[in-house]
């Protein structure tokens, strides 16, 4: 064995013990006759020392050693006299009797520490070297623990862990799939599944009335900071339940995960809103409720007043700033760029002081006089010392940027601790979405969400307002999971297929291996999926999943360390039957 002890396990009480330590060389200090060398592997430091005066060759082979050798160490456990409060392993340190280089390391392109002068870029390209410091461990350590706690939460509540395929077929009504030609079929393709949910329907129909997987899943989509290419969730699916049942099965689970990760107890229900409700108050399916500042419409107190932004424009909406009436100009006009970025896309931004002394300062006072503004105000529940904030347009598009100005506001006042956790169910979505391109509605979810059973009757006399049985989970203003009570009947499904575009043949070529299954006894059945990923993010106060992820891409969706994706050698584009048309750069 080349050790019998691990770098973070020695405590006071071992002292005076031969051990035998082996791991990577953090840092090297020199202090007289004496060489402190920190050896660190994946369990903690611990320090050892040479002493010139008791062997001068020993500390001579300390001495020659390097950043990131990796070393095998032999001593003796003493306490130190200079304790080390920020290590577990700090009242103890090890006296070398001997040290053997297992192997040498170039010296690495960053510091191999908590506070790196690695940037992201560097660090991708060396990630082998980048999950070597502490921070990077220690999130995967708590996804490994989330992982195992999850399965055994599942197997106690009766679920069975199956795994389905990952060569699948083409299904291109989402989003994009990632697709693997064949060599043994060629000119046929498999796909990357976007999520098992055709195959946990089928065990539903196989009689497997509680299943689960945490899940490899696929999207060719742009990137951002909750999205990667290939990602991991928690998928789950469940035999004669309704709505009701599902959401207090998996609310039970992510009440156990905070608990478990974080020591929080969850115990009232989590909260629920309609998507009309989220939309309205905050203009995402999202809303982060760690803090208030709710929407409110200002349409009719402000159209004809000659001002033609607000008189042209279908929804005028604000929210109220607490305590912001001091801003200066320059932080208003910093606003006034935040939402005018191609991010956001407004045009400009509308502001209303109530200053301390209940005064009226405005940036529309020609238009509005004061008393025009204090009925604003009144709507809005403004009070002495607030700062309104207010946009006019297109109505969807204006809730989206006040949305973005709203979590802006929340960032700069201090009002989205990370170390604060707030869930929510939005349920009620629409079960379609109209898309004015192609004229034609599509699946918000996707087409085997069971309508609300009470708007059956409008599937095709007022197919938009029919709402759909469906939930997603959100904490902190990132959807952690959703899910819905799937159709198992097969005339409902058809009429589905129908309004969604689908010829018959279509519907069969895409999807006729689940309707077939179907008549055979499918049972009512639904289901969720969490983002696992997100899941683990959020419990470890992190802005993107990329942090949480062994081998992330990058925004380009790129792996820059083994350089991927990569051309093709023409021989395996001939043995796989391809011919590539690439367009000019």
């Amino acid at each position: 064995m080349y050790r019998d002890k691990t770098c973070g396990e020695l405590r006071l009480a071992d002292a005076g013990q031969e051990v035998r330590l082996a791991g990577w060389v953090q840092r090297i200090r020199k202090m007289g006759g004496m060489t402190f060398i920190d050896l660190r592997d994946r369990y903690g430091i611990t320090q050892i020392v040479f002493n010139q005066e008791i062997n001068a060759d020993l500390c001579e082979a300390a001495n020659g050693l390097g950043r990131e050798y990796v070393v095998e160490i032999t001593g003796k456990v003493e306490e130190r006299t200079s304790k080390n409060k920020n290590i577990p392993t700090g009242e103890i340190e090890i006296i070398a009797s001997a040290v053997k280089v297992l192997n040498k390391s170039d010296i690495p392109p960053f510091t191999i520490e908590d506070n790196t002068d690695g940037g992201d870029d560097l660090r991708m390209k060396y990630r082998y070297l980048d999950l070597r410091r502490p921070c990077v461990r220690k999130n995967l350590e708590l996804r490994h623990r989330m992982a195992f706690e999850i399965r055994r939460y599942l197997d106690s509540k009766g679920f069975l862990e199956i795994e389905t395929p990952i060569l699948v077929k083409s299904t291109p009504e989402g989003a994009r799939d990632f697709v693997v030609p064949s060599r043994m079929n060629p000119g046929e393709f498999y796909a990357l599944p976007q999520s098992p949910q055709l195959f946990k329907q089928l065990l539903m129909v196989s009689g497997y009335d509680r299943y689960f997987q945490i899940a490899k899943c696929f999207r060719d989509e742009d990137l951002r900071a909750d999205r990667q290419p290939e990602f991991t969730q928690v998928d789950c699916e469940m035999s004669f339940v309704e709505q009701e049942d599902v959401i207090q099965m998996f609310e039970g689970l992510v009440k156990h995960i905070f608990k478990y990760v974080k020591d929080i107890d969850f115990a009232d229900p989590f909260p629920r809103m309609t998507w009309h409700d989220a939309m309205r108050l905050y203009g995402s399916d999202k809303p982060d409720i760690r803090f208030g500042m709710p929407f409110v419409e200002l349409t009719d107190l402000v159209k004809g007043k000659g001002f033609a932004v607000m008189d042209d424009a279908e929804l005028t909406v604000g929210i109220v700033a607490n305590g912001c009436a001091a801003y200066t100009r320059k932080q208003i006009d910093q606003l006034t760029d935040f939402v005018k970025r191609p991010q956001v896309g407004a045009k400009g931004l509308v502001w209303v002081k109530v200053e301390a002394d209940g005064s009226i300062k405005s940036s529309v006072g020609k238009f509005f006089d004061e008393e025009q503004l204090r009925g604003w105000a009144s709507r809005m529940g403004a009070e002495a010392g607030d700062l309104m904030l207010i946009m006019s347009g297109e109505a969807m598009k204006t809730r989206k940027q006040l949305c973005e100005l709203r979590l802006e506001m929340g960032n700069r006042l201090g009002l989205r601790d990370k170390d604060v956790f707030a869930p929510l169910w939005v349920v009620d979505f629409p079960l379609f979405e109209w898309d004015e391109e192609t004229q034609r509605y599509y699946a918000m979810h996707h087409p085997f969400t069971s309508p609300n059973p009470e708007d059956i009757p409008l599937l095709h006399s007022d197919t938009g307002k029919v709402r759909a049985t469906a939930y997603d989970i959100v904490v902190n203003g990132t959807e952690l999971g959703g899910g819905s009570i799937r159709i198992h009947d097969s005339e409902l499904q058809d009429t589905m297929f129908e309004l969604l575009g689908f010829t018959p043949e279509r519907a069969r070529e895409q999807f006729g291996f689940l309707m077939d299954a179907f008549k055979y006894g499918a049972p009512p059945h639904g289901g969720l999926a969490l983002g696992f990923d997100r899941f683990v993010s959020i419990l470890a106060g992190l802005d993107t999943i990329r942090d949480v992820i062994a081998f992330p891409k990058n925004n380009s969706g790129r792996d820059v360390m083994n350089e991927s994706p990569s051309q093709l050698e023409p021989g395996q584009l001939e043995e796989l039957s391809l011919r590539l048309d690439l367009p000019e750069k």
